[in-house]
């Protein structure tokens, strides 16, 4: 039902940033929370940042408080993730993901209906 397409993945040096992108399609509505994932070559998929339906609550892992910033544009049906500082660990593919019948983020990926195709970041040292 909901189609989610990021972009803005690509190629930075170490300390570089990047801004993520990702358009929904296929639902008019935005009473939903919406998050972003990544996975690195050899792990799981782990949780980046969460926010909630109106952009009020915003949440983030230790991994990358203070360096990465989620919101959310419903006019445009668009979720960023602001990238600053970023790291060779942070190298991983970058999913975002819709949640279904709820306003509120949670940080598990079993949590979450819809996703897109990802987007490659990668950190050079």
């Amino acid at each position: 039902q909901v189609q989610l397409v990021e972009s803005g993945g690509g190629l930075v040096q170490d300390g570089g940033s990047l801004r993520l992108s990702c358009a929904a399609s296929g639902r008019t509505g935005s009473r939903y929370a919406m998050g972003w994932f990544r996975q690195a070559p050899g792990k799981e998929r782990e949780f980046v940042a969460g926010i909630s339906w109106n952009g009020a609550g915003t949440y983030y892992p230790d991994s990358v408080k203070g360096r990465f910033t989620i919101s959310r544009d419903n006019a445009k049906n668009t979720v960023y993730l602001q990238m600053n500082s970023l790291k060779p660990e942070d190298t991983a593919v970058y999913y975002c993901a819709v949640r279904d019948r709820s306003t509120y983020p949670t940080m598990a990926v079993r949590d979450y209906d819809y996703w897109g195709q990802g987007t490659q970041v990668t950190v050079s040292p």
